[in-house]
């Protein structure tokens, strides 16, 4: 897929997949396709595989081949398949060319493993992703990598492979200056969590990734649906207060949270969520009385 034609596919819900692991802490990749299937009976722009909800950093070059594989199988061209890249110049170039050879549509590219560096060393870190592979290339801004509208605009002049960029810091402010510095440049992208699309939505966004989308993509649609309208919803706003916000909320809690409950609650719907490999850490069982106590709440999006 071309990048252009990427961007261009790119409206609405952009679904997040965990990866399931055994009780060995190997990947189910039954687990992969089971999951898959409820998200592919729903209209969603696409799928990312092996990004931060994927456990991306978790993931041997082997297993983040073997899980992107899985996705691009089970997918089947219905929809884009990106995938996750990260770490090193070095691994993040095997990532990306692994999964172009597999079939994805388009990469997302993590921060360097080095915090803060240099602002040389940073474009030329992306550079090398973007180089690897002729696929489209989404950029992941999150945890230390906030850059300036001006480091933004450098990266799109470097890379003519870029063509996405995904917030994941939910400073809307900042995000309003990159994208007047740039306009349409760039695909802009809400990535900080479905609790904050109202927020993306009313600077102008139409595209989100969603966790929830594990669980129940139906009400990620529906997310996506209410907060495109012209006036103020109602319903947007019960379902962000009864639904939403608890469950990131609950993800806030503890760091891991943010992965381990969106597997926990996948368990106790009958899907394939598993453990998360450390540094996260699962669930534990007071937190987990609070996320049975909310499925009642969830059932009619299934």
């Amino acid at each position: 897929m071309k990048p252009s034609d990427l961007r261009d596919k790119l409206k609405g819900v952009i679904a997040f997949p965990i990866t399931p692991f055994r009780d060995d802490n190997t990947i189910d990749v039954e687990g992969v396709h089971k999951n898959l299937q409820p998200i592919l009976r729903t209209p969603v722009a696409a799928i990312v595989v092996a990004a931060g909800t994927g456990e991306l950093y978790s993931l041997t070059p082997a297993e983040h081949q073997k899980v992107v594989k899985a996705v691009v199988q089970e997918v089947g061209g219905k929809v884009p398949v990106i995938a996750g890249a990260g770490f090193n110049p070095a691994i993040a170039a095997e990532q990306a060319k692994q999964a172009a050879d597999a079939g994805a549509s388009g990469i997302l590219a993590f921060p360097p493993y080095y915090p803060s560096p240099d602002d040389e060393g940073v474009v030329a870190y992306y550079k090398s992703i973007g180089a690897a592979t002729p696929l489209g290339m989404m950029i992941y801004s999150r945890d230390w990598f906030a850059p300036t509208p001006a480091m933004v605009e450098l990266l799109a002049k470097e890379i003519p492979t870029l063509v996405v960029w995904k917030d994941g810091q939910a400073d809307i402010r900042r995000y309003q200056m990159i994208r007047q510095r740039l306009g349409d440049r760039l695909h802009w992208v809400g990535g900080a969590g479905d609790d904050m699309v109202p927020g993306y939505y009313s600077i102008g966004i139409r595209c989100f990734t969603s966790s929830i989308s594990n669980v129940a993509p139906k009400l990620a649609l529906k997310l996506h649906e209410l907060a495109s309208a012209s006036t103020t919803s109602a319903e947007l706003t019960l379902i962000m207060n009864e639904i939403v916000i608890p469950l990131y909320a609950l993800r806030a809690k503890r760091k891991g949270y943010e992965v381990s409950a969106m597997k926990a609650l996948m368990d106790a719907v009958g899907l394939v969520g598993g453990k998360v490999r450390p540094p996260l850490v699962d669930v534990h069982p007071h937190d987990m009385e609070t996320l049975h106590k909310t499925l009642p709440r969830w059932k009619e999006w299934m």
